[in-house]
């Protein structure tokens, strides 16, 4: 069995003679030298994959393999092997990283039952956990708005902040950003990426995991990164390497400037479309060209944000000046800006816009045709361009309604197309000083002439970092964006993360009673069904100024580039174009107001937490006194009678379909992450257990506990199981009870009862979206074997296989329709068990009742048939680790 258990971060072994040192004044560091073995045109992401390789060579086949595979890298050439990466370190954030770290105490429980030391389960790479996604905006509009929920935050937050903390007592090499600091993508950028590491005498990329998909923010610095599932960083916390095949590298080669007007949000709804049209998924993309040199980390960061919403793995941009001055500005050690710089450019991570490198595939962008747009109303990919948004909108909701609505003493009749949210929101902009600082000259000129945001609208503001608040301060402007209502309400995710609390009473009522279908508009990241906001049908993704724009219109039936936001002081119509600040303007407050000390000084407590983190008991214990009676915290269950040695893999037989899905199922289709209903199944059991409905709070908040996941598993008010076509939400046949309709959950436990295997049939992109485990984790306790799909996002399918879940794809051309696959057969998958002799079949043999078909075996390395054969990472792992040398406890604590 292979150990990858040590804390080093090299191997000691140097079979390609690369080891060298790296002078920094009168120090020296050891590194690998890249040059002496990589091809001159190397994409500078796979440079890195490159070092990380040569670091931790272990003399077997499949390391020499990919190490020479780099080495003779061709552009065109043959697909790439396996490789096998060791993170620098692993970034969480609080709802994947409580359960992170709630399974990490529940190997901790069956190490000591298995008569193990349980302090041997411990992170052997450094972890960060950045406290962000639990704040919720309950209350708006109101100067005393983030005090409420912040208040708010702890009360429904105690027991799950009093264990992180124990993880960080009990754990080594765990550090918790408490709440409040700001969004954790932010946090990286502004305060943890290093870009260029040095540990133990080394000198390193920063190449950092993350259980967040948009950790690929941190690529905007120039740090190789990307979104892993909160499975596979449990893994690489505990010195497993993440294997992954060698991915193509996209070239897109940005040239022109962007015209005035035009924001970096507008620039990545428009690179999202291309990218995501083109085809990117499983590649990394990587940024070249004199266009880049114009756009400041940024909007760098901002563009590799939204990577996950493009579909790649990563999309890297290089280091330059830029990116020392951003470090600088932010208030890196001067010493340590000088260690970025001497190492980046002799291993060849230096931009070099004269000689870029050579790429699987190139496109290029013209960022001089770049126009302002939104994306919606159902995915970021869909982009619209401004001029065109009222059009589309129609487009979506043809018919009329009129519900009239009673606000402040006044009566205003709301159609279709209300707008119901208005967010500043999330770490996609409210990164981005540039557009920060538009939104609030356009409220201030808007209050100027005298207009007000709707009475109907929820208008929040939820800035990434607490510098923005800050600079805003500064420059005078918070004051207009509270006339227009948009009063902080917290830092942290919030309305992007599906946390965005109620909606006004009124529009609330007009949607439920009245049938009015009503939009968000925000600065986020993601817009897929059910996410937002449970009553919101429609989601639009725009800028910070645009956000503050549709609060001042109030609904989606405008033309904002030729109807008037509403009428000044005299009468006077008031255009957008009317508001909107010139350039100059904003890069003036920008240059004037924001400086170093801002940073220093947001920075200085990041990990001390205010009195309400630091008063938090947390009990002295090597493993954690779980709660039989809560609600936020159970024992995980993964591990309950495990066995030393794993079962032999068997053929799947007797199987029925659980839910059969269409194309562009996200993981927030298969596990919500907002609000809990008290109609839902979980919020029904929550009831029994006495949690009042003011207490439900979200499925994000409670993914400590599985009884509640497991009640939240395809729970989207807005799922479309083709098995009930008719019916929209998380409702299925039950084939034990002659095909009833039933819950998803209640039918799961019958056939789970019954020891009946159940499956899942889905269409193209199934589990897009966030990287979220319990969208693994929640259908693994339900019951499902196999999920088939037509084709699956890189991030989910991995989870499945770290759950055990064996994911299985329709050849090409082929999919459930094509086949005549209605759902209600019964399905056997056979040709499984070559894998018990270390065989992983191409295809295996699936009969749906009198129908067989092949489908594609998505096991694609072979650590990952090592997962599948075991049920998953964590029984991988605890095997592991009972079964390593003497020594290997020693190392475990270095």
């Amino acid at each position: 069995m292979a150990r990858h258990l040590s804390g080093s971060v090299a191997s000691g072994l140097d079979a390609y003679g690369t080891h060298g040192t790296l002078r920094l004044g009168t120090r020296e560091l050891s590194i690998h030298r890249i040059h002496d073995l990589a091809p001159r045109r190397l994409p500078l992401s796979l440079r890195i994959v490159l070092e990380n390789l040569l670091r931790y060579q272990d003399g077997s086949r499949t390391s020499a393999a990919a190490i020479e595979a780099l080495a003779n890298w061709r552009p065109a050439g043959p697909a790439g092997p396996v490789v096998e990466l060791r993170p620098s370190r692993v970034f969480l954030h609080d709802t994947n990283g409580v359960p992170v770290i709630a399974d990490l105490a529940a190997m901790r429980d069956a190490m000591e039952r298995l008569g193990g030391d349980p302090a041997d389960v411990n992170p052997l790479v450094p972890a960060e956990l950045v406290v962000d996604h639990s704040v919720v905006a309950d209350v708006f509009g109101r100067p005393d708005a983030r005090v409420r929920n912040v208040e708010l935050e702890y009360r429904r937050n105690h027991e799950r902040y009093r264990f992180l903390r124990w993880g960080q007592e009990a754990l080594r090499q765990f550090t918790v950003v408490p709440p409040g600091m700001g969004i954790m993508h932010q946090v990286n950028i502004e305060r943890l990426a290093s870009v260029v590491t040095e540990r133990d005498g080394w000198a390193l990329p920063d190449l950092c995991l993350g259980t967040d998909s948009h950790t690929t923010m941190v690529n905007g610095l120039g740090v190789l990164g990307w979104g892993v599932g909160g499975i596979e960083a449990e893994a690489a916390m505990l010195g497993q390497s993440i294997a992954m095949l060698l991915p193509d590298v996209v070239g897109l080669r940005l040239h022109g400037r962007l015209p005035a007007g035009v924001t970096a949000t507008d620039l990545v709804l428009t690179i999202t479309e291309l990218l995501r049209g083109h085809g990117v998924v499983g590649k990394f993309v990587e940024f070249h060209g004199p266009g880049v040199a114009e756009l400041p980390v940024a909007d760098r960061a901002t563009i590799a944000n939204m990577c996950p919403e493009f579909g790649s793995t990563a999309a890297y941009f290089p280091i330059d000046d830029e990116t020392l001055g951003y470090l600088r500005f932010t208030g890196r050690d001067p010493e340590h800006v000088a260690l970025v710089e001497t190492y980046a450019k002799a291993q060849g991570l230096w931009a070099s816009p004269d000689e870029p490198p050579a790429f699987s595939e190139e496109l290029e962008l013209d960022l001089s045709t770049v126009r302002p747009s939104l994306a919606g109303p159902r995915r970021p990919q869909d982009r619209v361009p401004l001029h065109r948004a009222k059009a589309a909108f129609n487009a979506t909701v043809p018919e009329e309604a009129q519900v009239p609505v009673t606000l402040d003493g006044s009566t205003h009749e709301l159609r279709h197309g209300t707008v119901a949210i208005a967010a500043i929101t999330s770490c996609t902009n409210t990164s981005n000083p540039s557009v920060m600082v538009t939104a609030a000259l356009l409220a201030k000129k808007a209050v100027q002439r005298g207009l007000t945001s709707r009475p109907w609208v929820k208008t929040t503001l939820s800035p990434g970092s607490r510098v923005v608040m800050d600079y805003y301060d500064e420059a005078g402007l918070t004051t207009y964006l509270a006339d227009l209502g948009f009063h902080l309400t917290g830092f942290g995710c919030m309305t992007c993360i599906g946390a965005s609390g109620p909606l006004v009473p009124e529009v609330s009522r007009a949607v439920r009673d009245g049938g009015l279908t009503v939009a968000s508009v925000l600065s986020g990241n993601r817009n897929f069904e059910g996410r937002i906001q449970p009553e919101v049908k429609l989601n639009y993704l725009a800028s910070p100024p645009l956000v503050v724009a549709y609060a001042i219109a109030g609904t989606m039936d405008i033309d904002l580039t030729t109807e008037p936001l509403g009428t000044d002081r005299d009468g006077d119509p008031v255009h957008l174009r009317d508001v909107w600040p010139d350039p100059d303007e904003v890069r003036a407050i920008v240059d004037g107001v924001l400086e170093p000390g801002m940073f220093a000084r947001g920075y200085a407590t990041v990990f001390d937490g205010d009195e309400r983190w630091q008063s938090l008991e947390t009990p002295p214990t090597k493993t954690y006194p779980w709660q039989e009676d809560s609600t936020y915290l159970r024992r995980p269950p993964y591990l309950d009678g495990l066995p030393v040695r794993p079962a032999p893999v068997r053929d799947i037989g007797d199987a029925r379909v659980l839910v059969k899905l269409g194309d562009s199922i996200t993981t927030d289709h298969i596990s919500p992450a907002g609000a809990i209903t008290p109609d839902s199944v979980a919020g029904r059991h929550l009831a029994n257990r006495r949690v009042r409905p003011e207490q439900l709070n979200t499925y994000a908040s409670r993914r400590g506990d599985h009884t509640i996941m497991m009640r939240g598993a395809f729970a989207n008010p807005r799922l479309r199981n083709h098995l009930v076509p008719h019916i929209e939400g998380p409702q299925t046949l039950d084939f034990l009870n002659d095909g009833a309709v039933a819950p998803i959950f209640d039918a799961a436990a019958g056939y789970r009862a019954a020891a009946v295997p159940t499956i899942v049939i889905a269409g193209h992109g199934y589990g897009a979206g966030s990287s979220r485990d319990w969208a693994a984790k929640g259908p693994a306790l339900l019951g499902v074997r196999a999920v088939i799909a037509a084709s699956f996002e890189r991030i989910h399918r991995s989870n499945l296989v770290g759950m055990g879940v064996l994911p299985l794809q329709f050849l090409d051309g082929q999919d459930a329709e094509t086949l005549g696959l209605h759902g209600r057969e019964t399905y056997a998958i056979r040709g499984l068990e070559p894998l018990n002799d270390g065989l992983v079949p191409h295809t295996v043999t699936v009969t749906a009742d009198d129908r067989t078909f092949e489908a594609t075996v998505r096991l694609d390395t072979p650590r990952e048939a090592d997962y599948y054969r075991h049920g998953g990472i964590m029984p991988f792992v605890l095997r592991e680790l009972l079964d390593r040398e003497p020594d290997a406890g020693e190392h475990a604590h270095t």
